[in-house]
């Protein structure tokens, strides 16, 4: 049926742009063969003008969603007819410099590992045959870093159609301190890359409030539900200044941890201060934020908190959860 309606909405959008005049109705219905065999008289009682009516209007509508602009135009007899025009439903010449082309080669280089690669590959073959200047390649390095954006998790490319569709889902998703996956209900707003990770923002029903989420902790597949957003979508979805503020980069405070020699690099990286202790411990003075007490964990036996009081406590509380599974 999907693919019947497809070659239906393609045949009367390709007779409205071919046609010179306006075509009736009645033309259009003796002319398209979709509708010919539909609504041919005896067919089984469907071919009443209502129904064809009904199935024109509709297919007009949905034409019309997808862009193509219909106009409607009455004769002098009153007849009323439809047409597109080919200068109305004409995109303006493309005209790229150096510079736009070079960044256009640079997003399709980002891709190559994901499975848009093939969608911006034939992007830019497009933009070449529409004018893209013959004595820029968009291939070409243009500085020593290559960049590259790995996309490894299965729920990338289900999550990002539903991001564009304005589809809430519903996925497993293992916290860093949990033992087992919990089920998420969410309306997804943005995808984007932070430090290697992917990372999906959104409103979380069941917590009804804003949630980001770590691709790669989620399990399972992820379903789509068949229902609406009931929160507005933000202007604006700062997923880097939100994980950033979880992992405690927005710190205004410090905490005194203990930690294994050769052991913890990244906390290495953003101590600011680093003590030996002898015995296989060095001390660390750390920037702390919120979400750090759920960053320590994940070092686990390898980290001892000092101070403050607090942080130590979450860390704590942390640990005993995971412990009981």
């Amino acid at each position: 049926m999907a693919i019947a309606k497809a070659e239906r909405l393609m045949n009367l959008a390709l007779c409205l742009l071919g046609t010179r005049r306006p075509l009736s109705k009645r033309e259009l219905r003796d002319s398209i063969e979709a509708y010919v065999e539909t609504f041919r008289p005896g067919n089984g009682g469907t071919g009443s003008d209502d129904s064809f009516n009904r199935m024109f209007e509709r297919d007009k509508d949905d034409l019309r969603e997808l862009g193509l602009v219909i106009e409607t135009v009455e004769s002098l007899d009153g007849e009323i007819g439809y047409l597109a025009r080919r200068d109305s439903n004409r995109l303006p010449p493309i005209t790229l410099d150096a510079e736009e082309a070079a960044a256009l080669g640079l997003a399709a280089k980002v891709w190559q590992q994901a499975r848009l690669a093939g969608a911006a590959s034939g992007a830019l073959q497009k933009l070449r045959a529409a004018g893209l200047p013959e004595d820029v390649d968009p291939y070409e390095a243009h500085g020593a870093l290559e960049p590259r954006i790995p996309v490894h998790e299965a729920a990338f490319e289900p999550l990002m159609l539903a991001c564009r569709d304005r589809r809430p889902v519903m996925f497993d998703y293992r916290k860093a301190t949990a033992a087992h996956p919990e089920p998420r209900h969410v309306e997804p707003w943005a995808l984007e890359c932070w430090r290697g990770h992917w990372y999906l923002a959104g409103f979380d029903r069941d917590r009804g409030a804003e949630r980001v989420f770590r691709l790669s902790r989620i399990t399972g597949k992820v379903r789509s539900r068949g229902t609406s957003f009931t929160v507005p979508v933000p202007d604006v979805v700062t997923v880097r200044e939100t994980v950033a503020s979880w992992a405690g980069e927005t710190a205004d405070r410090s905490a005194l941890i203990r930690l294994r020699t050769d052991a913890g690099y990244p906390l290495r990286a953003k101590a600011t201060a680093v003590r030996e202790l002898g015995d296989g411990w060095d001390e660390l003075e750390i920037p702390y934020g919120h979400g750090l007490d759920a960053w320590l964990v994940e070092f686990g036996p390898d980290v001892v908190v000092l101070d403050p009081a607090e942080l130590r406590a979450d860390v704590v509380d942390r640990l005993r959860a995971v412990a009981k599974g």
